[in-house]
């Protein structure tokens, strides 16, 4: 009896202490888009005895929360590292694994009512000829269903990598030069930003890792130059509401300057 008490107890400290840090931190300015390195699921899985598989299931369906919590805090722009290009050489078994849970979660953002009624746009960035075509299709539908909308905006990097995302607009970039349809005095900041995945978004305002990392791999690299970073020891499962208001509470009290 007295370990439910404790568990009663305790979980009525933590909800008291998440409404209080949620009143704090909408007295406060909040990010518009908020970038997220999910990283930790299969630490996360090894960590407490389950399969690496389940770790990933897990991770997902924490992103669905994560979701609902952004659409709570007026943050309109969420963006995901997904999928690296890296990740591709993963373990053949792992990464049939993760196409079969993107297919199915590409089919259930299509038909999610909170979605629709919510006016969430979905857009994947990357490089999607890699992808099997079963993946293509469901990113097709989901991108297609939500396409008008304009309220919310969730990105999902997938066969994702910076670095190929900057090659990708310097060729796009010279390709017009060539063409004579852009002169070489006119590439400024501005030019590159508009041929990049993220054209349609303001940066990131806040970049945040989870699972002990600090490195941002590859992800973002010309959009965060004046974004705020925040790392956590949390594996990206084990990723708590209050973890990601002290993330926004943090980034409320650090001054941005922009270089200047």
């Amino acid at each position: 009896m007295s370990n439910e008490i404790t568990r009663v107890f305790a979980n009525t400290a933590y909800q008291t202490y998440e409404k209080r840090l949620f009143k704090e931190v909408m007295e406060g300015k909040v990010p518009d888009h908020v970038a997220i390195i999910m990283d930790g699921n299969r630490r996360f899985a090894m960590e407490i005895g389950l399969a690496t598989h389940e770790g990933h299931t897990k991770g997902k369906d924490k992103l669905e929360e994560v979701m609902e919590w952004c659409q709570e805090m007026g943050i309109r722009v969420l963006t995901v590292y997904a999928f690296s290009t890296e990740n591709l050489n993963r373990q053949e078994a792992e990464v049939q694994y993760l196409m079969d849970l993107f297919e199915e979660s590409f089919l259930k953002l299509a038909e999610d009512e909170r979605v629709h009624r919510n006016q969430i746009r979905v857009t994947v960035m990357g490089q999607k000829e890699l992808l099997p075509d079963k993946v293509k299709r469901a990113i097709e539908i989901a991108e297609q269903r939500t396409k008008d909308y304009d309220h919310y905006f969730y990105n999902i990097a997938l066969a994702y990598g910076s670095r190929q995302e900057m090659v990708l607009a310097i060729k796009q970039i010279a390709t017009k030069v060539l063409d004579g349809e852009l002169k070489v005095d006119d590439i400024d900041e501005k030019i590159v930003s508009s041929f990049l995945y993220t054209a349609d978004f303001p940066d990131p305002d806040l970049v945040l890792r989870t699972s002990g990392e600090e490195r941002v791999s590859n992800f973002l690299l010309w959009q965060l130059a004046y974004s705020e970073l925040y790392f956590t020891d949390v594996f990206w499962p084990g990723f708590r509401k209050v973890d990601f208001m002290r993330a926004i509470r943090t980034y409320q009290a650090r001054q941005r300057r922009f270089g200047k």
